[in-house]
């Protein structure tokens, strides 16, 4: 009997600390709920109107009791009569909106070419490291093809002067034609030359000449795009990168022109009709 009384007794303790104080409200759900939907009623509202009221709201507190400022936004100011908790509590209902402040267009452009070019910098830098790495790999794979072509043949070689006798026999193969190709070939290349391959001057004047023309070609185009953007601080950096490209491309074609002139008075370059009719004249 003693027992339950004292679990009795525990139990009505435990009611008694849990339940509110006298004259202070207990804060139910059903009071936040309804604090989060004026949030959301008034973040909704606040959307037809310009971007500026807003943030002007946000940034200064008064101007919701300031009824000369709100006089132009007549359900605006209707709703905050009905609210009154909002201007008590500005930091609740407004402070999403002091988070992001409003941008002009001039430098929501800016901060697009920003990841524009920081989209192109990371890729030409995972092109980068893509390219190394294959580069590495192959020289790797390339140089352990060329150990193991290079240990078969000096096998070959080894097992080849086992089968000669004596000193007459060994000094007759390495004097033949054949003996004196396989002692002195080197190991079997990895890859095989082209048929036809073109002269170290002109290759290069090609490659410069190619590649100044796809580089001007690509700054004439940026230059063209530029021109067809209406907002200047769009257009500038377009314009700008199109006349570096066309100068880099400008450089290139001169680079090879100069290459080809000088290659030329030096001999390097060879002409087959000159070649034929100096020959002919001969």
């Amino acid at each position: 009997m003693k027992m339950r009384l004292a679990v009795a007794l525990l139990f009505a303790l435990g009611v008694w600390a849990q339940a509110p104080a006298p004259g202070i409200p207990a804060v139910t759900g059903v009071e936040v709920q309804d604090a989060e939907m004026t949030k959301n009623q008034l973040s909704q509202l606040l959307e037809r109107y310009p971007p500026g009221l807003r943030y002007a709201l946000a940034a200064d507190s008064t101007l919701l009791a300031n009824e000369q400022y709100l006089a132009p936004y007549p359900a605006l100011a209707g709703f905050l009569k009905a609210h009154p908790e909002v201007a008590r509590d500005p930091g609740f209902y407004l402070d999403h909106f002091r988070r992001h402040p409003p941008l002009d267009r001039p430098t929501q452009i800016i901060d697009i070419w920003r990841d524009v070019l920081q989209g192109i910098a990371i890729f030409c830098g995972f092109g980068m490291a893509s390219g190394m790495i294959i580069w590495l790999t192959r020289t790797f794979l390339d140089a352990r093809r060329w150990n193991r072509m290079a240990k078969v043949q000096t096998d070959v070689h080894m097992k080849l002067l086992d089968r000669f006798a004596n000193n007459e026999e060994l000094l007759a193969y390495v004097q033949s034609p054949a003996g004196s190709r396989f002692l002195e070939s080197a190991p079997i290349t990895l890859d095989a030359p082209p048929q036809r391959t073109v002269g170290a001057p002109v290759s290069r004047i090609l490659w410069s000449l190619q590649g100044g023309v796809v580089i001007l070609a690509g700054g004439i185009g940026l230059v063209f795009v530029s021109g067809r953007v209406a907002l200047a601080e769009a257009s500038d950096p377009l314009r700008g990168l199109g006349i570096v490209a066309i100068a880099l491309g400008i450089g290139f074609v001169l680079s090879a022109a100069m290459s080809y002139v000088i290659s030329r008075r030096l001999g390097l370059i060879d002409i087959p009709g000159r070649s034929n009719s100096v020959q002919s004249l001969s």
